[in-house]
Parts: structure tokens; C-alpha cells; sequence
């Protein structure tokens, strides 16, 4: 019998066992680098493609996972909206077009899914959840000055996140973080993928000639953001008894999986960015 208390600590070093996770994980979280960095630094529409990619493979695991089996006309949906608003931002960049036709897709999924007595709400909810950071994303890159450099900036926060999350959780184990919502997820590794983000943000900084301490402190809270986006889809998987969004990544699960954390973070980027006038490259290029 388990000591109480016994679920809510994790094993740390001592349950480390070898997996061929500690060869695909690294191996396709290269790639997927390679292609993100490909696509920021790339003419137009490199990037537009590959968000629209992700989209609808993230989108295909959301509405199958919210509408347990029933999501093709939801899915065609919501591919569409973003596709379509995505085309617009190209044709008209400025203009409140392309969100107002998340908006509108948004209104029409919830119909039909109501229709179809299909979790409307959810199912709508998928509309904003992959849009508005698709929208996020392409702003930053067009608007933000140096927008190449501001979403490298971006997911090296995030991918430090990530993996200073998974080293501290895996080595020190201890006190999990929220047990009910997801279970692998500990407090030294909430710390750590914190720590991690603000440390190689101020890296980043110093190299560009950017102020470090500042960097720092933005890149921990970015972190804590981040970490937010990656609870946020842990407790919908929970909703539905999901484990995992899919398996197309491997040693990384699913889409949505991957791209959780960046789907928070690049919103609370742009919004700070363009918002109200940010600067995420800290005196960088002045």
C-alpha cells in the first residue's frame, strides 16, 4: 500500500530509466526547430504555410478529442476560418478583417456543433484557441521591429521552458504540481522550465547587446506563461480522459502537445508588443 501523500511526489533521479525517447525526443525536437527557424527567417508565405500546416493538424486533434469521434464538420470548419483569415492578413494586414473572421467561424462552429448536439462550446472554443495565436504570430513577424528576431526570442523562451521543465522534473522529482490535472508535471520542474526560460532569454539578450537583467526577469515570466499554455491543454485532455492529444510526434505526443506553451506565449507577446509598445529585444538593435 502507498504511504499517504505517496502519489503526490514524483521519484526523480532514481526511476530514470533508458527509453528510445531519449533518442526521437531530441532528435525530432531538432527538426522541428529547423523548420520553425526556416519559416520565421524565410520570404513570404513560408511562414503562412507552415502556420496553416500546423493549424490543421492541431485543429484535427482538438475536435477529435472534444468531440469524441464526431468532428469532421468541425474540423472543416475551423480549418477554413483560420485559412481564410490567415489569407486575409496577407491581403489586408491592418484591417479587422481577418479577426473578425475568427469570430464569425467561431459563431459558425458553435452552430453547427449545436446542430449536431456535438460539445458546441468546445468545439468553437478551438476556433480562438488556434487562431488568435496564428494571427499573434504572423503579427509579430510583420509588425514588431526586428520581427525575425522577437519570435526567436519567443521560442527560446519556450523551448527552455520545455526542457528545463522535463531535466528538473525527471532528475529532482519531488512534490508534484497540480497531481489531478497532470500527473508528471512537479514543482522543481514548474521552477526549473522557469528558470531555464529567464537564463537563456538573457543569453540571447546579451549576445544581441540588449539589457541582460531585464531579459532575464522577462524571459522567467514568459516561462510562467508558457507554463500556463501547457496546463491549460493538460486540463482539457482531462476533461476528456486524454492522456495525450495523438502520437504524429514522436517522443512528443501530439500537435497540440508540442505547441500548448507557445500558444499562450505568443498571445501575451503580442499583446505586450503591440499593444502597448514592448520592447521583448531589450535596447537590441537601437
Amino acid at each position: 500500500m502507498s504511504k499517504p501523500g505517496h502519489m503526490a511526489m514524483a521519484p526523480g533521479f532514481r526511476a530514470i530509466r533508458f527509453s528510445r525517447e531519449w533518442i526521437t525526443r531530441p532528435l525530432f525536437a531538432v527538426l522541428l526547430m529547423a523548420a520553425v527557424v526556416f519559416a520565421i527567417f524565410a520570404d513570404k508565405p513560408y511562414l503562412e504555410i507552415g502556420v496553416a500546416l500546423v493549424v490543421l493538424l492541431a485543429a484535427r486533434e482538438w475536435h477529435r478529442m472534444v468531440g469524441e469521434g464526431r468532428f469532421a464538420a468541425e474540423l472543416v470548419a475551423t480549418t477554413a476560418t483560420i485559412w481564410l483569415a490567415l489569407a486575409a492578413f496577407l491581403l489586408w494586414p491592418r484591417s479587422p478583417i481577418p479577426p473578425a473572421i475568427l469570430v464569425f467561424g467561431a459563431i459558425t462552429v458553435l452552430s453547427v456543433a449545436a446542430w449536431r448536439r456535438n460539445n458546441p462550446g468546445w468545439h468553437a472554443a478551438g476556433v480562438l484557441y488556434l487562431g488568435i495565436p496564428s494571427l499573434s504570430l504572423i503579427s509579430l513577424r510583420d509588425f514588431a521591429g526586428h520581427g525575425e528576431w522577437v519570435l526567436i526570442a519567443l521560442f527560446l523562451v519556450v523551448w527552455a521552458t520545455d526542457t528545463g521543465a522535463l531535466v528538473c522534473g525527471n532528475v529532482i522529482g519531488g512534490p508534484r504540481l497540480a497531481p489531478n490535472l497532470s500527473p508528471n508535471k512537479t514543482w522543481a520542474g514548474t521552477i526549473g522550465g522557469v528558470a531555464a526560460a529567464g537564463v537563456v532569454l538573457a543569453v540571447f539578450i546579451a549576445v544581441m547587446g540588449g539589457r541582460v537583467l531585464e531579459a532575464a526577469a522577462f524571459g522567467a515570466a514568459m516561462g510562467v506563461v508558457a507554463h500556463a499554455g501547457d496546463l491549460f491543454e493538460s486540463w482539457a485532455k482531462r476533461c476528456f480522459h486524454r492522456k495525450d492529444s495523438g502520437s504524429m510526434i514522436p517522443g512528443h505526443g501530439g500537435v497540440l502537445d508540442r505547441i500548448d506553451s507557445t500558444l499562450a506565449a505568443v498571445v501575451a507577446l503580442a499583446v505586450a508588443v503591440l499593444v502597448f509598445g514592448f520592447d521583448p529585444l531589450f535596447g537590441a538593435y537601437r
